[in-house]
């Protein structure tokens, strides 16, 4: 594996992939990666030539109370497992590196950041197409890999190719589960360790939701009213939000049909954590 930290060295790499006619799957994380980003690695070696993954913690998509310098890093590691993956080029570069001046654009994403974890995180899906419009026009990409986890990013990534024309392919890959059915995240680290049972109780209500919907069920108001009585009945989490729209569009709709996304946001006492299912009805 190939380590690259400059935008200019990245992209000469490009050039030359391209040149030998070599197909490039591109997965793009902000580190301490787990089992979930290395599944996403296993897909783009199935579809792609050349894999290339960047590792970069963008500050664009932290709000002021955040947790930019808290984000877990651990470079020697990942480094170790992304080798061990069959990732042939690591693009790291530094936060200098990327924005070696204030930006003079400012990308707003309408619709789909106002509601879910967007409504509550203001600009983030803002930083998060930044950054990426950035790193598909560096790695210019065949294919890019997203974790189904942050169904949100993948509906905001698919419009953002979509409207922006950029020649790439969109691959959503199933979100990687503990054995209790926990969403792996980097962020799982802060669970204190009574938390850590409890951290279920967000995917036991998506699968209630799904028995719902199942059992004929296809009030919105109802299922997310069961869903919130769940959580709360079964731990100590706050909830942020527990909702369901369509998907990929993300409309709310009051009477459920074609593919839906539920989805739900807890708080912890150092971790918010998100999960999702869609269903097809």
């Amino acid at each position: 594996m190939e380590i690259i930290k400059t935008i200019k060295e990245m992209q000469q790499k490009i050039e030359q992939l391209k040149k030998d006619g070599q197909t490039i799957g591109f997965v793009p994380t902000m580190g301490y990666l787990h089992e979930g980003h290395l599944t996403l690695v296993e897909e783009a070696r199935k579809k792609a030539d050349i894999v290339i993954m960047s590792i970069f913690v963008n500050p664009l998509q932290f709000g002021p109370n955040e947790d930019f310098d808290r984000y877990p890093r651990d470079i020697e590691r990942d480094e170790r497992l992304a080798n061990q993956a069959g990732v042939n080029f690591l693009f790291y570069p530094e936060v200098r590196e990327m924005y070696k001046t204030e930006m003079s654009f400012h990308i707003t994403v309408k619709g789909l950041a106002d509601v879910l974890c967007g409504s509550n995180r203001p600009g983030h899906f803002d930083g998060v197409a930044a950054v990426l419009i950035k790193l598909f026009n560096i790695v210019q990409p065949h294919f890019a890999f997203f974790g189904m986890k942050d169904a949100q990013q993948v509906a905001v990534v698919t419009s953002l190719v979509e409207q922006f024309n950029f020649p790439i392919e969109i691959v959503p890959v199933p979100t990687v589960r503990e054995e209790d059915g926990l969403a792996k995240s980097s962020r799982n680290v802060y669970l204190l360790e009574e938390e850590r049972k409890d951290a279920t109780v967000l995917f036991q209500s998506l699968q209630l939701a799904k028995g719902l919907i199942k059992a004929g069920e296809k009030n919105r108001e109802k299922i997310q009213s069961e869903m919130k009585r769940y959580i709360n009945q079964h731990s100590s989490a706050s909830i942020d939000y527990v909702e369901i729209y369509t998907f990929p569009d993300l409309k709310p709709l009051q009477s459920l049909s074609g593919l839906v996304l539920i989805a739900g946001a807890i708080r912890f006492t150092n971790v918010r954590l998100i999960d999702n299912m869609t269903i097809d009805i």
